[in-house]
């Protein structure tokens, strides 16, 4: 007995005397952690330490503050960003028709360009004291969504100079002199801005751009001064053929030390006047047949003074600090917005086509089969746009959340191509034949290029979110690395000492709870008393599926350590689950700001439980290909000990979700807010529009002449190729008016106006416009 007590005495010194703690236990571990961790360079410390966690911190401590998230703002237009949107947003969707800005100019038209310098669309962000509008991020949202379901050249062009760019990066680091210089020129559109970042060789690892400037003496303005020699090679960069000043990223290396002891100062970002002698611009990219400007620019040892380094020869080697800060606001909203306009432009327009467009006397929105692909446009757009809201709210509240940009960047625009995949599905043939009348072939060619940019999808899924959200979101993780770089021995082995003991009171306090829940089916799980009631299981299971993730997250880097950031499915499968639960909060943070509107339930109900049951494969994902299967059986009975608790959304709710989408309800224009919606039947998303009230105006008319038809008094079939014809003698018969006949006409003639396919010259017309021109040169 004495001797148990002896070792359990020693025990508990060991575990409650930091200082013995340290020696014996954590000072061993701290020895083998700093000899395993790869070295982290300058670069992936400012990367980790760029912008801020919010909610996503929540969803990773494992047991989320539910009434935290409700407590968030629900962002607001002012009086004078809501009547940008009504008038001036709305006059450049009606300048800038797709069909013409692709076919005919290749750009925006002039008269386009002119309006968007002239009403201040390039200084969203930019402070009123400098001229431009001060909009909230959530305005900038709002202009940059609506515009995109009208005009991809004219949301990319207004997009672009408003994201991560010169006004960014001049408000955050800029000197005075370059803020009251370039400021107000930008936000009166006097000069067109472009970032360029990347090159031919450094693309998704931008940190190891090979564009380098040198530190030299050279002749400016009729003087000897210090300043840099600057060769860059650069491509993929918007608005970079017709920009007027350049931002521009590179690394400065000072072998001659003129400013310094430091010969490699690191990325340096620079705004360069692009008539700069040296700088070459001008020449275009053609991505998937888009017009905005795109294109590659380049120079080679162009002299340029240090105090073009945006914030001045002080801010040199703060370049990747800078861009990781404002990338991650910058993301939050520029694709995010586009991609959740185009979704709503897909979802107005085909649920519109789908009722009007008939076939076997049905509505094609009514068959089964259509119904799936429109639940799928409808749910996805319902969760899409709440994360849209939320995330843009985030900024405004001053955050810069560097994993939610990445989750919503990813997630948003692999939703907007399955929606327009499925719109296409459903236009058929009427979607694949290009032409004034098709508003969706745009979308869908260009879709792939949101895929793409701001970091390509399968990185960002594969390497970012999980990758940098394990460090950033978790509550001990990132202090454990820090501890690493701490140059005082003895504050290093205290820090990682209290990082490391209450890392592992987490993941105990987290496995417990996951397993309590999972027992239980976390119907004791306390959720706030001002939810709506049939959002309480949601609440409860999203707090199960936080635990599980932080106590299945633990161990995966306590069994993998450096090889989980190698293992980038597994990594990816846990990025989902995270992602996958910020969505889910997004979209009840929704359904409560909008005063819980029971006609929106079905888009609730399908969006929460799609992307829960996602959430449980991602689970089982992570679980089926652990490498260790006596751990990975563990994980799985503390997890689910009771089983899977989610299963596909059910037809029936998919049915009621697709309803929704094919008549005119105050939940469709909720759904599809902030559109750009013409009562122009010359344009293809207004005669839908107007089609669409024509066909439920002429519904009741036509079951009057089918009644009648069917008792014998009239010839219900058409004939002779007449749509219209049994409606004439239903008329004659007296069956109905004159007035309903007319309904009927009108339906008919907007139905065909809707379903009619584009035509063209045998040679599209390229005969005639190479005529024009050799007249022109004549």
């Amino acid at each position: 007995m004495t001797w148990i007590i002896a070792v359990v005495a020693v025990a508990v010194a060991v575990l409650f005397v930091p200082p013995l703690r340290r020696a014996v236990l954590t000072g061993p571990i701290f020895a083998l952690f700093k000899k395993i961790l790869p070295p982290m360079s300058q670069t992936e410390k400012e990367a980790l330490e760029a912008g801020t966690v919010w909610w996503d911190g929540e969803l990773f401590s494992g047991k989320p503050n539910w009434e935290k998230l409700l407590a968030y703002p629900v962002p607001q237009l002012t009086a004078q960003e809501q009547s940008f949107l009504d008038h001036e947003c709305e006059e450049l969707c009606r300048l800038a028709d797709e069909w013409e800005t692709t076919q005919v100019h290749q750009d925006l038209s002039p008269a386009a360009w002119r309006y968007v310098k002239d009403k201040g669309f390039l200084g969203m962000i930019i402070p009123q004291q400098y001229g431009g509008l001060e909009f909230s991020a959530y305005a900038h949202s709002c202009v940059v969504q609506k515009l995109s379901t009208r005009c991809s050249a004219a949301a990319v062009s207004v997009m672009v100079p408003n994201s991560l760019g010169p006004a960014e990066l001049l408000l955050h680091y800029g000197t005075e002199a370059q803020k009251s210089h370039y400021l107000p020129r930008l936000a009166k559109g006097l000069e067109i801005p472009a970032f360029a970042l990347t090159s031919p060789w450094a693309g998704s690892d931008a940190a190891s751009i090979p564009d380098v400037g040198i530190v030299c003496k050279g002749q400016w303005q009729g003087r000897e001064v210090v300043g840099m020699r600057v060769s860059w090679d650069k491509r993929y960069i918007t608005l970079g053929p017709i920009c007027t000043v350049l931002g521009l990223a590179f690394r400065l290396l000072d072998p001659d030390r003129l400013l310094g002891a430091v010969e490699d100062i690191g990325i340096t970002c620079a705004l360069v006047p692009t008539d700069h002698p040296g700088v070459n611009i001008g020449r275009r990219h053609a991505p998937l047949n888009a017009v905005w400007q795109n294109g590659p620019n380049s120079g080679k040892d162009v002299f340029m003074p240090l105090d073009w380094i945006i914030g001045g020869v002080g801010m040199a080697g703060q370049g990747w600090r800078m861009l990781m800060e404002c990338l991650a606001a910058g993301r939050s909203i520029s694709l995010p917005s586009s991609n959740t306009g185009m979704a709503k432009l897909a979802v107005r327009g085909t649920g519109g086509y789908a009722r009007v467009r008939s076939q076997f006397k049905t509505p094609i929105g009514k068959f089964e089969g259509i119904e799936e692909a429109l639940t799928r446009m409808g749910g996805n757009l319902y969760l899409m746009d709440a994360a849209r809201i939320m995330t843009a709210g985030a900024i405004d509240l001053g955050e810069k959340p560097s994993v939610v940009s990445a989750i919503v960047k990813y997630h948003v625009t692999e939703r907007a191509r399955k929606v327009i995949n499925d719109a296409m599905d459903v236009q058929g043939g009427k979607g694949i034949c290009m032409g004034p009348n098709n508003f969706i072939a745009r979308a869908y060619q260009q879709v792939p290029v949101s895929i793409t940019v701001e970091g390509a999808n399968i990185l960002t899924r594969s390497l970012i979110i999980f990758g940098q959200g394990a460090i950033r979101c978790h509550p001990y993780v990132l202090k454990e690395f820090l501890a690493v770089t701490e140059p005082d021995a003895a504050k290093a082995l205290a820090d990682f000492d209290a990082a490391l003991c209450g890392h592992v009171g987490f993941t105990v306090a987290n496995a417990v709870r996951a397993f309590g829940m999972g027992i239980t089916g976390s119907h004791f799980v306390s959720v706030p008393d001002n939810i709506a009631p049939e959002t309480t299981r949601y609440y409860q299971q999203l707090t199960r599926f936080s635990a599980a993730f932080a106590f299945l997250a633990d161990v995966s880097m306590l069994l993998m350590g450096g090889d989980l950031k190698r293992k980038e499915k597994l990594s990816a499968r846990l990025g989902d689950i995270l992602s996958l639960m910020y969505l889910c909060s997004a979209t009840l943070k929704r359904f409560e700001a909008e005063g819980r509107q029971e006609a929106d339930t079905p888009l609730l109900h399908w969006a929460i439980w799609d992307a829960m049951f996602a959430a449980q494969n991602a689970f089982e994902g992570v679980i089926a290909n652990y490498p260790n299967k006596l751990v990975a059986s563990i994980l799985y009975r503390f997890i689910f000990p009771l089983g899977r608790p989610y299963v596909v959304p059910s037809d029936r709710l998919g049915h009621e979700v697709a309803k929704l989408l094919i008549e005119p309800s105050e939940t469709r224009d909720r759904l599809t807010a902030g559109m750009y919606v013409p009562r122009d039947e010359n344009d293809a998303i207004g005669v839908i529009e107007l089609a669409l009230d024509a066909t439920l105006a002429a519904e009741k008319v036509e079951a009057k002449i089918r009644a009648a038809a069917k008792a014998g008094k009239i010839e219900g079939r058409a004939l002779g190729g007449s749509a219209t014809l049994p409606a004439r003698h239903a008329m004659e018969a007296g069956v109905i008016t004159a007035d309903e006949l007319a309904l009927i006409e009108q339906r008919n003639r907007l139905r065909d106006k809707v379903i009619h396919v584009d035509d063209f010259p045998a040679d599209f017309g390229l005969g005639e416009a190479r005529r024009f021109e050799l007249r022109n040169a004549a």
